[in-house]
């Protein structure tokens, strides 16, 4: 069974830091580029952050640009995604999701999705 599941999400203060971390099970994620994806109470799901199966091309919204890394370790079989100086607006569940080799930016081009993390930011 295909499967991704991700991890690390919680309750943080504004100012905070996360680091989600999404794991492969039933394949190896070697091919596969990573899209990171959220989406909040009653918003539209938004891409966040995404890296090529290589690692050598990543892509940051808008956003969260100079917040967000996103980093791979194919040994490990895990995709990170380092959330620094979070803010209310980064409040959502937060979605891995994996295509073959290159990334695309619309959800709807992944094949396999995790079930998500919720990621609450807040005083």
């Amino acid at each position: 069974q295909l499967q991704l599941v991700e991890s690390g999400g919680g309750l943080v203060q504004p100012g905070g830091s996360l680091r989600l971390s999404c794991v492969a099970s039933g394949f190896t994620l070697d091919d596969y580029a990573i899209g990171w994806f959220r989406q909040a109470p009653g918003k539209e799901r938004e891409g966040v952050s995404f890296i090529s199966s290589s690692g050598g091309a990543r892509y940051y919204a808008d956003s969260v640009k100079g917040r967000f890394t996103i980093s791979r370790d194919n040994a490990k079989n895990r995709v990170y995604l380092q959330m620094n100086s979070l803010n209310a607006e980064d409040t959502a569940v937060y979605y891995c999701a994996a295509r073959k080799y290159t990334y695309l930016l619309k959800w709807n081009e992944y094949d396999y999705w995790g079930q998500g993390t919720q990621v609450t930011v807040s005083s």
